[in-house]
């Protein structure tokens, strides 16, 4: 038994792993966590699914070929040498991730800022948490997270702006549901511009209008003061600059009525919102990327600070503003100092003695003395080759980045690419020059830190395959052919002691950041290390709220208010562009895919790129449910599978982040995201781009079921997904083939013995089906039509898990439906216990259930992370009406 931590979100869940027969492994939650107790959601209870070698980087590669380490490390230690030597330290750079270890972060930072001497180090958590360090930093002094997931237990009213908690951070909503079964005063308020899974659990939904959140905190903050809800005792003690943001506030909102017409809210519902605001002393406010994502991020997050310094709730139990990261170790990104624009262990390039500081704790031979590129401007400094040398480590820029296809062209141009990753095949491993295989989950150990300054392990329970190795020890190695000293680590422990004796170096209380109880373990004790809240004084003692004592770290020692002009999205509608596009993750997938994407049950849920957008704004451009539609902005366009829901807001739509050229075509959404950033953090706009949407006219469209991947290079658009020994595409093209059933074979590269095909045309429809059997067994089958409107895919899905296919299902088959006396299941709800729409619609009919508590006892669904809850209360209420 290994206990770990789960890879995906900033939650930051325990877990139990249990080798059981065949090299297979049980993965739980692992109930003596404080993060989740017990408690996984989908993502996590599928883990044991993405364990496979069968797409891993496993050797070195030099210009598409194998190579060996030595070969490797060399060439590119010559090449950043090279051009160090002629351009200067500022012409090479590491783009790094939140995937990685706090040990690997601490490595390269140390090795770029200390060594090479040029900060051009930045991590993708710039496009996730980087506004909300700005404002944590310009309140308090520091980027401190006040709290913990112990007050979600204890508040009185929680708010969630920004964020869908219900399927972003699944544990910790199932937590907030429980809290508030336990609490019958708690009071939810959720603020989206579109109706989520976590209005499931809201008291209100205060559906504001996209980029207006500046203009609503503005508001509540004027409403609070001109009302007298202060404690006036804290604010003149501990605070700063109240006047100005009351001045700035005031003149923002001068009324109630004037807040409601901006935010496009009712008069009501936010007169209520304040009222339980002035009136709940334990309040929470919890914060995530729809707050951060913006070019006013900081400016977001500081208006919410504002209104929590000003009624004196902060550092006590069960209250405060709480920001929710994004990624597993995005936390520990920030301790070791990977955004380009801060120093390791919480200090700044502002402050010249923490420089010199850092410089003599690391005795670094060339540090560096100001702040480097920020992502967006650093990929800008690649495409103008000012940047001729670049490292990338466990991420994918080409997909994840703003404009996309700029960060493509980018990579294509530069002098020399280097990507460390675990997964051969990315849309940003095609443009390397250098791969080096690193060790994935599972294979390595360190530590991360979650949300709430957690510290866990990542303990390793599987065998490095291949050549891969740790990021830390690839960054050693080259750091030490460079000629640098004091890379000479031999373990995660090594490099961790030093992290945390650079925390506690010269730190008498001045900073936040300090693990000096922690900075002298040994290997067994490190080996050992139970999770752990920063900071943790060199008695050992570790302190889960900050605060508490109302001393801040700037330099009067009081918190700072900050006053507000709010700012509208950096790009704004037009005739052209009058759709406001909104992206974000869905329930069951992971960034791009790459580890989720492995998992059958995983896709079972959502398996295609979609975009959710209103009946009204869906009739007006004559645009049908389940359509191909075209969404294009001023940076591109792409195709994605039209989705109608009342739960949009009019004149918006939202689109998933996940998908790329290796699960689709055309259909990477940040292709055609606005690159424009928050002036202060850097963080882009991914929450509002201008677009606009049309019908995607194809000649043609199909699905294709089939046990082998199959290269579509005849559709315009294709998309793939892994399910339980099948692939499932879903295709489009423009122009239609003469022969459909050449074209089925050619695709399917039908020339195997013994494969038999039932098949059926219908020249009046020009519609087409077939269906290959090999051994008895239904090997692939190809519906195509001139309507999108084919029949459902689940129960042919089914067949395949059939050991023998009669001769009766053969004809059913074709005709894409079950026969009598046998079910559909219909599309995955619950992707823990994979139970599907139709069985539940027939349970809740058959069994007359109206709860989703009674589901649970039937069918299970709902019983795991809770995740579907939301939907199978829909469905009840869907199936009373």
């Amino acid at each position: 038994m290994v206990r770990t931590t789960c890879p995906y979100c900033g939650v930051g869940c325990g877990l139990v792993v249990t080798e059981e027969e065949n090299n297979q492994y049980s993965i739980k939650g692992d109930k003596d966590h404080p993060a989740n107790q017990g408690r996984l959601c989908s993502k996590g209870s599928a883990l044991a699914e993405t364990l496979g070698l069968d797409d891993r980087l496993l050797s070195p590669q030099i210009h598409g070929q194998v190579s060996d380490w030595n070969s490797a490390l060399g060439l590119v230690a010559n090449k950043f040498q090279q051009s160090i030597e002629h351009f200067g330290p500022d012409s090479v750079a590491f783009y790094v991730s939140g995937q990685l270890l706090t040990e690997d972060y601490y490595v390269a930072n140390k090795l770029m800022k200390g060594f090479i001497g040029s900060a051009n180090i930045d991590t993708n958590s710039r496009l996730c948490m980087s506004s909300s360090v700005v404002g944590h930093k310009r309140a308090f002094g520091s980027d401190t997270v006040p709290g913990c997931y112990e007050d979600w237990d204890q508040c009185n009213l929680m708010i969630l702006t920004g964020s869908n908690t219900a399927w972003c951070h699944p544990v910790l909503y199932q937590r907030l549901v429980l809290a508030k079964k336990n609490n019958p005063k708690l009071k939810v308020v959720v603020i989206d511009p579109r109706r989520t899974a976590t209005c499931d659990i809201a008291d209100l939904h205060l559906p504001l209008k996209p980029g207006t959140d500046v203009i609503l905190f503005n508001g509540l903050l004027a409403w609070l003061y001109q009302f007298g809800h202060m404690d006036n005792h804290f604010v003149a003690n501990h605070t700063e600059g109240l006047e100005q943001a009351i001045q700035s506030a005031a003149w923002t909102v001068p009324s109630l009525q004037v807040l409601a017409a901006l935010c496009e809210l009712a008069e009501d519902d936010l007169l209520r919102f304040f009222n339980w605001y002035a009136n709940t002393e334990k309040t929470i406010t919890v914060y995530s990327q729809g707050v951060n994502q913006s070019s006013s991020g900081s400016d977001k997050v500081n208006a919410i600070i504002n209104c929590h310094l000003l009624t004196g709730r902060i550092g006590k139990p069960a209250m405060g503003p709480f920001s929710v990261t994004g990624q597993p170790n995005a936390m520990g990104g920030r301790e070791v100092g990977a955004l380009s624009n801060q120093l390791a262990a919480h200090m700044d390039f502002t402050h010249s003695q923490d420089i010199d500081r850092v410089k003599r704790f690391w005795q670094a031979s060339n540090m560096a003395s100001e702040p480097g590129l920020k992502a967006i401007d650093l990929f800008k400094a690649v495409r103008q080759g000012q940047v001729k040398a670049l490292w990338i480590m466990a991420t994918n820029p080409a997909v994840s980045m703003p404009n996309a296809s700029e960060v493509r062209e980018a990579l294509k141009h530069c002098d020399f690419v280097v990507v460390s990753d675990c997964i051969s095949n990315t849309d940003t491993t095609a443009y390397a020059d250098v791969l080096l295989p690193a060790l994935a989950w599972g294979e390595k150990s360190g530590t991360v830190t979650n949300s709430e300054r957690c510290i866990s392990r990542q303990r390793s329970f599987l065998a490095a395959p291949g050549a891969a190795k740790p990021d830390w020890w690839i960054l050693s190695q080259v750091a030490q052919r460079l000629g640098f000293k004091g890379f000479e680590y031999h373990s995660p422990a090594q490099i961790f002691n030093e992290h945390a004796g650079l925390s506690a170096f010269e730190n008498q209380g001045e900073r936040d950041f300090d693990l000096s109880g922690l900075m002298d373990l040994d290997d067994h004790e490190y080996e050992r290390l139970k999770p752990t809240q920063w900071p943790i004084s060199a008695k050992g003692k570790s302190q889960p709220r900050l605060f508490d004592q109302k001393q801040f770290y700037t330099q009067s020692g009081k918190a700072q208010f900050i006053a507000l002009n709010p700012r509208p999205p950096a790009q704004i509608l037009n005739n052209e562009y009058p759709l406001v596009l909104n992206t974000g993750r869905i329930r069951d997938q992971w960034h791009t895919m790459t580890r989720t994407g492995k998992s059958p049950r995983l896709n079972g849920h959502i398996s295609e790129p979609f975009l959710q957008l209103h009946p009204f704004d869906a009739q007006s451009r004559q645009i049908e449910s389940g359509q191909l539609v075209s969404v294009s902005s001023r940076q591109g366009a792409v195709i994605l599978r039209a989705e109608l829901s009342q739960d949009q807001r009019i004149g918006s739509v939202f689109a998933p982040m996940h998908w790329n050229d290796q699960f689709a075509a055309n259909s990477g959404i940040d292709r055609i995201v606005n690159e424009h950033a928050d002036p202060w953090s850097g963080q882009p706009e991914f929450k509002h781009t201008p677009v606009q949407v049309k019908p995607y006219s194809a000649a043609w469209y199909g699905f294709v079921l089939s046990r082998e991947m199959i290269d579509f290079k005849s559709a315009s658009y294709w998309a793939r997904n892994r399910r339980a020994g099948l692939w499932h595409y879903e295709l489009a093209g423009l122009q239609a083939a003469k022969d459909w059933a050449t074209f089925a074979r050619a695709m399917l590269q039908s020339a195997q013995d013994g494969a038999e095909w039932s098949e059926m045309y219908d020249s009046s429809k020009k519609t087409y089906r077939g269906a290959r059997f090999i051994n008895g067994l239904l090997d692939s089958c190809v519906f195509i039509g001139t309507s999108f409107q084919l029949p459902p895919r689940d129960w042919l899905m089914q067949l395949f898990g059939d050991d023998r296919v009669t001769r009766q299902d053969r004809l059913r088959v074709l005709a894409g439906t079950p026969g009598q006396g046998q079910q559909d299941a219909g599309k995955i709800v619950c992707s823990c216990f994979c139970v599907g729409r139709n069985t539940l619609c027939e349970t809740i009919k058959s069994d007359h259930i109206n709860t989703a508590e009674q589901i649970g006892e039937k069918l299970q669904a709902g019983t795991n992370c809770g995740s579907c809850i939301p939907e199978l209360k829909e469905l009840i209420a869907e199936l009373s009406a």
